[in-house]
């Protein structure tokens, strides 16, 4: 079989999701596993320099991101929600991803509050990103297959951001 119909990879933008620390565990009487929510409080998505369309935006809503852990506790399960406003038109753009996310022992540390915590590194966390606007010039985010990879990332003084490298699925 020859790699040529395999899909590669794009790079397309990274998006920056602050998070304000304070999960907000809403349970489930239903579900099996507890839903929680990760309030956004802020955030950008910048394009790749070769990437088509250019977005230069900012999160222009208090977004969220629900969550669900596995039974097991080795996986949480993400479905996120913000809009993004693009700093040179105005434009809005509806972000919505869903992902798996390895807890490892640094995530566990962060997730946590402990105070050795520190950022974690890309090849943990996983998304598969979808986007709707009303932007002609924007409309080529809505029918692109954009995936991702994440990291947690900690600083001094700063809301706990989530860092997604995202790409377009291209052939």
């Amino acid at each position: 079989m020859s790699d040529k119909n395999f899909p590669t990879l794009q790079p397309a933008m990274t998006i920056l999701v602050h998070l304000d620390g304070e999960i907000m565990g809403v349970g489930s009487a239903s579900k099996g596993t507890p839903l929680n929510i990760a309030p956004m409080t802020g955030g950008t998505a910048v394009s790749h320099p070769e990437f088509s369309p250019s977005i230069d935006a900012v999160l222009d809503s208090r977004g969220n991101d629900y969550i669900r852990n596995d039974p097991d506790g080795k996986h949480m399960r993400l479905d996120a929600h913000t809009v993004l406003k693009d700093k040179h038109s105005g434009s809005l753009v509806y972000a919505h991803y869903t992902g798996v996310v390895d807890i490892t022992p640094e995530l566990g540390a962060i997730l946590s509050g402990k105070e050795d915590a520190k950022s974690t590194d890309f090849g943990n966390s996983f998304v598969h990103f979808t986007f709707e606007t009303g932007d002609e010039k924007l409309k080529a985010l809505e029918n692109g297959v954009f995936v991702g990879a994440g990291r947690f990332v900690l600083e001094t003084d700063r809301p706990i951001t989530v860092e997604y490298r995202i790409s377009r699925v291209v052939m």
